[in-house]
């Protein structure tokens, strides 16, 4: 133990982010095992003393007395053994903490191996994993591709920190667009929420704190380039950039872009929100197999129910005496209030409608609930029926069309053949 040693101790400090202190502890652990293993196991209370200028270490008895330092080959093989194995375990925990902290965090690295459905990622100084439900299903990786993800797990484990990677999660697209929008670093714009189908769509609302700043401008960006750079990292995903509103109406009606809105109706208490559109915007609004509402309900965290003008009109003149908890009585006295159909009970609220004589706070909820669900009942049946009659009048087009094509094709036969 000399000078030499503190130079390997400084080294080991400065390389590999290991604190001395915690290195000349597992040196200090090391020499007491091997003094112990050479001199008997019941030999306790032996202490070790570390000069921090000469690097030279003291083997010293409970009364003190220097023991010798010539434990033999096997005492300093296992001192050996022991140091190693504290430095390892003291570098895991440096790597443990350093990406601790960068959980939340997008890292870069290359595509190592694939291990169990699983592709491994060489981030420098530790793998990450990025499993098959972490990865967007469109997206394919060979090995040496560089690849980005989040990282959203660190766990410990005895062969160093064990890093869980994701390029499906909504973090990813956030973190990106943290680091493409200086407005959104420089915390004047905000990310209110994101919700995600990954591979196909993203929705993300966004909040100016300057009124000067238009938050869906600036994450754009001039000529559409910062969310073109995003979106060519996600693969050409499509990311809808929606206005946050503390308003819940007017943010339900910027979720549910790029279609446009006629009207929202919303219930504070049941967090949902009935909205009205124009029949032409009934599908957009939707989405593809539902897919643009169930990322505005999953954006704003409410349950939203899309109505067209025209499904409304049919419905809302629906009788009132359909509805559950309507007796005879009941309906004579909300008819007297001019509450005669479904539509009307729909516009109501809890107090108003037990302001109707007969009608308690239980039956009013009952009705309420009950007008609701035949409401939604009548508008899929009017949907429903659309919809065939949509596929059946295509049908019959195509059917046209294939006939028009086979009467020119029989024409241009028979002039060959005249001729």
């Amino acid at each position: 133990m000399n000078q030499e040693l503190l130079a390997i101790l400084d080294s080991i400090e400065r390389d590999k982010g290991i604190k001395k202190e915690i290195l000349v502890k597992a040196i200090e652990s090391a020499l007491i095992s091997a003094a112990r293993k050479n001199l008997g196991k019941h030999v306790e209370d032996i202490k070790v003393e570390f000069n921090s200028s000469t690097g030279d270490f003291k083997v010293l008895s409970a009364e003190g007395k220097e023991v010798s330092g010539d434990f033999g080959r096997i005492s300093a093989q296992t001192a050996k053994q022991v140091i190693i194995q504290k430095i390892r375990e003291a570098e895991r925990d440096v790597l443990f903490e350093e990406y601790k902290k960068k959980v939340n965090d997008i890292c870069s690295g290359s595509v190592h191996r694939f291990e169990k459905g699983m592709i491994v990622v060489d981030l420098g100084k530790v793998e990450g994993v990025l499993p098959k439900r972490e990865l967007p299903p469109s997206e394919e990786y060979r090995q040496g591709d560089r690849i980005k993800a989040l990282i959203v797990e660190v766990k410990k484990s005895s062969k160093g920190p064990e890093i869980l990677l994701s390029r499906t999660s909504p973090g990813f697209v956030k973190r990106l667009f943290e680091l493409e929008v200086p407005e959104i670093y420089e915390s004047i714009v905000e990310i209110k929420a994101v919700s995600r189908e990954a591979g196909d769509r993203s929705k993300i609302a966004v909040y100016s704190k300057d009124d000067k700043v238009d938050p869906v401008g600036a994450c754009v960006g001039m000529r559409g380039q910062r969310v073109k750079n995003i979106v060519r990292e996600l693969g050409g995903e499509k990311i809808d950039i929606v206005r946050w509103s503390v308003n819940m109406g007017e943010f339900i009606s910027a979720s549910l872009s790029p279609a446009e809105i006629s009207g929202v109706k919303t219930s504070e208490a049941e967090r949902r929100a009935e909205v009205i559109v124009a029949d032409d915007q009934l599908s957009l609004a939707i989405g593809k197999k539902g897919q643009n509402v169930r990322l505005a309900a999953k954006l704003t965290g409410w349950n939203i129910d899309i109505r067209s003008k025209s499904e409304i009109e049919e419905v809302k003149e629906i009788p009132i005496i359909g509805i559950d908890g309507v007796g005879p009585k009941t309906e004579k006295e909300l008819k007297k209030a001019g509450y005669d159909t479904v539509g009307k009970i729909m516009k109501l609220d809890l107090k108003e409608l037990t302001v109707v004589k007969g009608v308690g706070k239980k039956t009013a909820e009952k009705i309420l609930k009950s007008a609701k669900e035949l409401m939604e009942q009548k508008v899929h049946e009017v949907r429903d029926k659309k919809n065939k009659e949509n596929r059946e009048a295509k049908a019959e087009k195509e059917r046209e069309l294939a006939a028009e094509v086979d009467k020119k094709v029989k024409d241009k036969e028979q002039k060959k053949d005249e001729k």
